[in-house]
């Protein structure tokens, strides 16, 4: 044991790819028991680890030096072995602070609702404490602050923070609270990075309220307990590089447009350049319908198929490292939309409605009705994809541009 992550049940975990980003070390995880846990810090056979659920408050007894931050907070989650003696720190609020200076939040002077009374709660209320929140409220089902309150006292809330479980993977698409009844909100963080963006990011996107990544929080408490490891500073370039890194294994790349636009066949190309499975999402309803997309039109209506659609897109967006391709009319359900997005990168696929393949497809019906399709939908494809494409020349050349706008939309700093 050198490096590592201790917790009790840890599957899978996005920290050593990570640490690799911030040196050459081999940092391994490490899901153990009590009794094993008790054993690791007796013997202190380690050089650091990090700590997680839920052991950051048992591992204090066993160490030697406390941090002011784990006196503040609480809790540990980076350990290291100096001289025979483990020096307990925690850079969980460090990496918070550094996820909302990266969304532009200020706590200063502002009304803080914290949701949740766990350990992530600790942090978040360091946080404003550090920054100078004029208040922070805290809100829990059995606390002395409920939602039934929360609705009711808090509603002038300016920044909103949650530090729940609620919306975590697998449990999708369900947010803690009703953004809509804070209407002097001008930043919010949620600390789920599985997805990547949480109901409660998605919701605050579309309102144009700054939000906080968790995935940065993730990366940036790393980068400072990979220099407490390493006892040197690091550029905090790793933080960005760290973040993209899992991003690029990660994310979904999903491929919108209109019915016949080359989805499908750019998808297979893409999906074999990057070693990853594609899901054609009309394939996948056929398959569990038992009929043709044709078939389901005819015999169940337009209507049947579209809640088979949401299904499939509710299923395929909550995975991770897909390419997807929906079909034409996915972008016409929100639900959709944010199924694609809370784990994916969109790019809209172009092409002249002349060339368009009509074969099999319901509503393709002769290039009148393309026409007007395409003018419907075409605000609906550029609100929601992150860049477009022209499909007009040979597949490996646009499956090439589509890759570039891919990892450019996942780091954009790259160049």
């Amino acid at each position: 044991m050198e490096y590592g992550l201790l917790g009790e049940k840890l599957g899978h975990s996005y920290s050593p790819l990570i640490h690799r980003v911030m040196g050459d070390y081999d940092y391994r995880l490490y899901p153990v028991g009590p009794e094993e846990l008790k054993r690791i810090l007796t013997e202190k056979r380690f050089r650091g680890l990090n700590v997680t659920i839920p052991y950051k408050q048992t591992v204090l007894p066993y160490c030697d030096e406390i941090s002011d931050a784990v006196r503040r907070i609480g809790s540990a989650n980076t350990l290291v072995v100096k001289d025979g003696r483990i020096a307990a720190y925690n850079t969980d609020l460090a990496g918070f602070l550094t996820m909302l200076r990266a969304a532009g939040i200020s706590l200063a002077g502002k009304k803080a609702v914290i949701l949740g009374s766990g350990g992530t709660s600790l942090t978040a209320r360091a946080a404003c404490q550090t920054e100078g929140a004029r208040e922070t409220v805290v809100v829990s089902r059995s606390g002395p602050v409920d939602y039934a309150a929360l609705y009711r006292s808090h509603t002038d809330a300016e920044v909103l923070i949650n530090a729940t479980p609620v919306g975590m993977y697998p449990n999708n698409l369900v947010s803690p609270v009703d953004l809509s009844r804070f209407p002097r909100l001008c930043g919010a963080a949620d600390v789920i990075y599985n997805p990547a963006r949480t109901a409660l990011v998605l919701d605050a996107r579309e309102r144009g309220i700054p939000c906080g990544d968790a995935l940065v929080m993730l990366s940036a408490q790393a980068y400072y307990a990979a220099q407490l490891f390493l006892g040197k500073d690091l550029p905090e370039s790793k933080i960005r590089q760290a973040c993209a890194a899992v991003r690029r294994e990660t994310q979904n790349l999903v491929l919108v447009g209109m019915p016949g636009s080359g989805k499908t066949t750019l998808g297979k190309e893409i999906a074999d350049r990057m070693g990853r499975q594609f899901v054609d999402l009309d394939a996948e309803i056929e398959k569990a319908a038992g009929q043709s997309i044709p078939q389901i039109f005819a015999q169940r209506g337009e209507a049947a198929f579209r809640q088979m659609e949401a299904e499939a897109a509710a299923d395929a967006g909550k995975r991770s490292g897909l390419v997807i391709a929906p079909g034409g009319g996915a972008v016409l359900r929100r639900g959709n939309v944010r199924a694609f997005k809370q784990n994916g990168v969109i790019c809209h696929v172009r092409r002249p409605v002349e060339r368009l393949a009509m074969g099999g497809r319901p509503l393709s019906t002769g290039l009148d009705a393309l026409r007007k399709m395409e003018e419907a939908r075409n605000p609906l494809y550029a609100a929601c994809a992150d860049f477009s494409i022209d499909n007009d020349g040979a597949v490996n050349e646009t499956a090439e541009k589509i890759l570039e706008g891919f990892y450019e939309a996942l780091d954009p700093q790259r160049a």
